[in-house]
């Protein structure tokens, strides 16, 4: 979208980023936030930590978290990514066991990566395919331990699916805008 930060677009009057926070507040025990530009986060109480490499790419964002993290396990998302579920969060946590390295929701082919669970024991693989200049997420996926969560699981959640939703376009600001409101009639 132009250079426009995701984080700062609003949803009912809130930021971005502020409904991220909110929904991973009560279920990651550890927030950090990787961003180029960490004055412009000054007024929130997070972790901030930059990028390593210099790609612009969210595997070298995840590359950033997954280095900087305390845990030995983390929940990787992106910024606009306002609609995301606490409960989808957690159904990936209850996923995890030791011998897998990425926890992914999956629907065929298609996976979510920046709606995962990542391991530290990813690092040299992120590192490796970095070094060549390699940016796709998925491709991270064939040298590791997988485990893919069928969308079916989340969809008793969020039946449609809005946890996934991520803004690219003016027109899916909009779309965030409704989807969110038809939730609250939902809920109310």
């Amino acid at each position: 979208m132009g250079g426009i930060n995701k984080a700062f677009l609003r949803l009912c009057g809130r930021y971005y980023l502020d409904w991220i926070i909110d929904t991973l507040s009560g279920t990651c025990s550890e927030l950090l936030l990787v961003t180029r530009e960490p004055v412009l986060y000054r007024d929130w109480d997070l972790e901030i930590v930059q990028d390593i490499f210099q790609f612009r790419s969210p595997l070298t964002g995840l590359h950033a978290g997954l280095v900087n993290m305390q845990a030995d396990y983390a929940f990787c998302t992106s910024c606009d990514t306002p609609l995301l579920e606490s409960e989808i969060v957690q159904v990936l946590i209850d996923e995890i066991e030791f011998e897998y390295d990425v926890i992914v929701p999956a629907s065929g082919t298609y996976y979510q990566p920046l709606c995962a669970i990542y391991s530290k024991r990813c690092i040299p693989f992120i590192e490796e395919q970095l070094s060549f200049g390699n940016l796709k997420a998925d491709h991270l996926y064939k040298k590791i331990k997988l485990k893919e969560i069928p969308y079916e699981r989340f969809e008793a959640i969020d039946p449609d699916l809005n946890s996934f939703f991520n803004v690219n376009t003016p027109e899916d600001i909009h779309s965030a805008d409704r989807l969110l409101k038809q939730k609250k009639q939902r809920i109310f």
